[in-house]
């Protein structure tokens, strides 16, 4: 069995940690949203996973944890999918489109 470096030890729990915090915030949006949620295509969906993922890696810890993620809309969740889709067509750079999602969660503060 190959070592596992202390690099990429930390590189899997940084992984993991960001995986579950999205989880997280999925579920919130699931069952806040309840059968609106399963009326966005699993191609958004997947999107606004990987707008979420990278938002867990940009944005601050303090600010992350303040985020309310049930009160968001369907509509702010429009918004974020086309973030994502600008970013991922790099239509919009990260800074750019961090800066927008940052914008709509900050309506959410608690």
């Amino acid at each position: 069995m190959p070592e596992v470096t202390d690099d990429e030890l930390g590189r899997k729990i940084f992984s993991l940690q960001k995986e579950k915090n999205v989880e997280e915030v999925i579920a919130k949006l699931r069952t806040h949203l309840g059968p609106e949620w399963t009326s966005i295509p699993g191609q958004d969906r997947e999107i606004l996973i990987d707008l979420l993922g990278e938002a867990w890696v940009g944005i601050e810890r303090s600010d992350w944890e303040k985020y309310a993620f049930s009160r968001l809309t369907r509509n702010d969740l429009e918004a974020m999918i086309t973030i994502g889709m600008n970013l991922k067509a790099r239509k919009t750079g990260k800074e750019a489109a961090m800066n927008d999602l940052r914008a709509i969660l900050k309506q959410t503060f608690e």
